[in-house]
């Protein structure tokens, strides 16, 4: 939802704006693209157009802001409510500026500035941040495609360059980044942004892509432009990112200090579509769960997003997987170490994103105490990993380096640090001598007052005298009515109570004011004193990033150790050329079903590298062709996997085309949609590929179906990659026989007079029979319905059969050699007439 380019206010009246509401259409006109939410006082305000938007989209009251000559809408939210009206706005597609008052009110106009610009891909705010990564993309064109992803939370920087469109599509789902700026290539294409809007409904915003600035932004942000910046496409999408976020955070990209390229082709291609079909990050049912989180035994935030790349990005390097599965193995192996880690980084802060506060000096106090208390816990966790090897080994040498800053920031904050920096009470007692000395003044004037209550008391004779403080008068000298011929002649009333009067005297007003004089001294050279604690800290900001980033692995690490241990997972061999699993489960619907779970068996090799499944729906097809899959995911992130035994080869791809979906945004039936992916796996895979395909071709006639998922099992034949092909063609069983390598296996299930029973075993060889008609009576359907199917049913195969019976025998008997080709052509098309002859209406009664 954008914003019109120029703000008229809304309203009624001849008369000039007030003071206030020119102010704020300044303000306004500044950021055209944002909704504005100005402060006045309590409250942030919004006026005109802006106010009835800002109503209906809160569900707020609509008042009206008036003066003597003009009249304008206005709606408002609470300051302390702020933050649950912003995360709303930015759900519904707004950006939001909040300008802030930025000096006491006075007799004049109180000087506003807009202090945050608000943007889902732009936040760096704790409060407003969802719990992962939270991307900002930029995509350009040249020669291919280039992404560039940040997050400014953390200062993750990243980019690469793509081929195809698709490719990079795919990247883009797998990161589902918050807000996406286009450069205008993609802007004035109506084709090309109608089909971007189709498949990722998110807030598209505009930035600047043009060749010199982004240079500039790159030279500004990172001192230079990186070598491996070799397309302009790159440099175009990478500056456009910088500049966007240089705008929302007003200068402030002290947390990005590189930009990495990464190679898509370096890891496991996991296409869009097949994580969708796997539920790899996002459930296919609503509130269901996903591999993310039956594996979501992490204790850190940052070791979550950690999982999430690692699932993002599989390895294809064995000496890495094999370098991961030992390190989770030796934390299988030891749960007493194991349980000690996951205790520490239990207690640990997001170090990530605490690391990108320090770094562009936002960090708030209870942050840096926070940034103590987690890397008091390195030593701990340094001692738990004394004496491991390899990638533990490596985890415990990045955590090394920062051992001075704990003691710096204890010695130079209190232990329990209010919010903000002007609250006072922040920094300890001892670490600043003049910060001391201020604080010794306001106690010994304090004490004074304090001894006065007692030493007039004691001069005037007046028993209940006392010395009070409130935020109107100050302090006063409280005299009852009682005693009022008592009061000496140097006191000076000051106000009347009902049986008490109140005084002052030229002494505590200047007691007073020395005292104000000491705590605002106090206050500002506190806030001095901690700018410069975090300007100390900030110069350790790479430091504090290389160890954030080996505690998210160390968790990551740790997590996987976990599942496995609890879930009786196996390490897997790392083999070539095979896949072997034993008693193998499915790692997400097994916690759902526990002992229930029926596991199998799954052998691929060269000689038994194309697997055709069949048996009834609802069996468990579809289950075996995930577990296969996610099984092969989890290897190649260092995983165990959920079997008793298991040898896995490494793959370059994981194909999958499972269940119906359609696009309706983009005009595309469910045959259409799944003619799409399957064209896009027949042309990626390769030998090294794992394919999983279930019921290609059901979204059309039965013959087209049968003809394009055979010619699509050949295709994959002749490609040579490892294939779990499930169907209800009972035709395609044949190729066993006539292809090497084809297997037929089937889901047993046995119908009785009872009804229908699955025994979700997959066994070897075909399937007898497709059992439709029993699943329609599990469903349902009315006994009358399903007793006529079964009849229909049996006439259509008496029918088929016996037509294809006389059409076989009478071909048989031609005698080719005395036929002409145009009578050979002539009767072949009468038989085949004959063949498409056979319908429904000749078996009804």
């Amino acid at each position: 939802m954008s914003l019109p380019a120029r703000h008229h206010l809304k309203g009624t009246g001849a008369g000039a704006l007030p003071p206030m509401l020119e102010q704020y259409v300044a303000l306004r006109d500044q950021y055209p693209d944002y909704l504005l939410l100005f402060q006045v006082g309590d409250f942030y305000e919004a006026f005109g157009e802006d106010a009835e938007r800002l109503a209906r989209l809160a569900s707020i009251t609509l008042t009206h802001k008036t003066s003597k000559d003009f009249s304008t809408p206005m709606a408002g939210v609470p300051v302390r409510a702020v933050d649950a009206f912003v995360e709303r706005l930015l759900s519904l597609g707004l950006k939001v500026a909040l300008a802030d008052q930025v000096e006491e009110p006075g007799a004049g106009l109180v000087d506003r500035k807009v202090t945050q610009l608000l943007s889902p891909g732009t936040l760096v705010e704790e409060r407003l941040l969802p719990a992962d990564e939270n991307y900002l993309a930029a995509i350009a064109s040249g020669d291919g495609y280039a992404l560039a992803l940040l997050d400014l939370s953390t200062g993750e920087f990243r980019c690469a360059a793509f081929g195809s469109r698709a490719a990079l599509y795919d990247e883009l789902g797998r990161h589902r980044p918050a807000e996406v700026l286009l450069a205008p290539e993609f802007q004035e294409n109506e084709a090309l942004l109608a089909e971007f809007r189709a498949r990722f409904p998110v807030m598209l915003s505009q930035a600047s892509f043009e060749p010199d600035v982004c240079e500039r932004e790159l030279a500004q942000t990172l001192g230079h432009t990186p070598p491996d910046l070799d397309s302009v496409a790159l440099r175009r999408a990478c500056g456009a990112a910088l500049g966007y976020a240089r705008f929302a955070l007003q200068g402030r990209l002290e947390m990005i200090t590189r930009v990495q390229r990464f190679d898509p082709s370096a890891h496991l291609n996991l296409p869009e579509s097949a994580a969708a079909a796997l539920e790899v990050f996002r459930p296919n049912s609503p509130g269901g769960p996903t591999l993310l989180s039956a594996l979501s035994e992490t204790r850190t935030a940052a070791g979550r997003r950690r999982l999430r790349a690692w699932l993002r990005a599989p390895l294809l390097d064995e000496t890495t997987i094999r370098a991961r599965q030992e390190a989770v193995a030796t934390l299988v192996a030891q749960p007493d170490r194991r349980e000690r880690l996951r205790s520490a980084l239990y207690r640990a802060h997001d170090l990530e994103r605490l690391t990108a506060r320090i770094s562009t000096l936002r960090a708030v106090p209870r942050e840096v105490a926070a940034l103590a208390r987690t890397l008091e816990l390195l030593p701990e966790i340094a001692g738990v990993l004394e004496g491991l090897g390899g990638t533990l080994g490596g985890l415990r040498e990045r955590l090394s380096g920062l051992s001075d800053l704990p003691a710096l920031i204890r010695a130079a904050l209190v232990d329990e640090p209010p919010i903000k920096i002007g609250e006072g009470g922040l920094i300890r007692d001892g670490f600043d001598a003049r910060l001391d000395e201020l604080r010794a003044e306001a106690i010994r004037h304090r004490q004074w007052l304090a001894d006065l209550e007692a030493h007039e008391r004691a001069r005037t004779g007046i028993p209940s005298l006392k010395v009070g403080f409130n935020s109107v008068t100050g302090y006063y000298l409280e005299v009852t009515r009682a005693h009022q011929g008592r009061v000496p002649d140097d006191y000076h009333q000051i106000g009347t109570l009902k049986n008490a009067l109140r005084f002052t005297r030229p002494d505590v007003r200047e007691r007073e004011r020395e005292i104000l004089r000491a705590e605002t001294q106090a206050t500002a050279l506190e806030a001095e004193v901690f700018s410069r604690l975090r300007e100390q800290l900030c110069q350790h900001a790479d430091a504090l990033s290389r160890v954030a980033g080996a505690l998210g692995d160390l968790d990551v690490l740790c997590c996987l150790a976990e599942v496995a241990a609890t879930r009786g997972w196996v390490r897997p061999q790392t083999v070539s050329g095979e896949l072997s699993l034993k008693q193998a489960r499915h790692p997400v619907v097994q916690q759902a079903l526990g002992d229930r779970f029926v596991p199998n068996d799954a052998e691929l090799h060269p000689e038994r590298r194309l697997l055709i499944l069949t048996g009834p729906n609802m069996a468990g097809k579809s289950t075996y062709l995930r577990t296969v899959a996610l099984c092969a995911l989890l290897h190649q992130i260092g995983s165990f996997v959920p079997a008793d035994a298991a040898r896995m080869c490494v793959f370059d791809a994981i194909h999958t085309r499972i269940g119906a979906s359609d696009d309706l945004a983009g005009g595309r039936s469910t045959f259409m949609v799944e003619m799409s992916e399957l064209a896009s796996i027949l042309h990626g895979a390769t030998p090294r590929s794992l394919v999983i395909l279930d019921e290609i071709g059901r979204g059309t006639s039965t013959y087209d179906g049968l003809a394009i998922a055979w010619a699509a099992l050949e295709h994959l034949h002749r490609t040579g990659a490892f294939t779990l092909f499930a169907t209800h063609y009972f035709e395609l069983t044949r190729l066993e026989g006539q292809l090497g390598g084809v297997v037929n296996l089937h889901v047993a299930a046995l119908e009785e007079a009872g009804g229908l029973t699955f025994y979700h075993q997959v066994v070897e060889g075909p399937a007898s029979r497709s059992y439709g008609i029993g699943v329609a009576k599990l469903a349902g359907l009315p006994p009358r319905v399903t007793t006529r199917a079964a009849q229909l049913l049996a006439g259509l195969q008496a029918r088929e059969e016996g037509a294809g019976d006389a059409v076989l025998g009478e071909l048989e008997s031609l005698d080719l050699a005395r036929m002409t080709p145009l009578e050979a052509l002539q009767r072949l098309h009468e038989l085949q007439q004959r063949l498409r002859a056979v319908a429904p209406q000749e078996i009804l009664p």
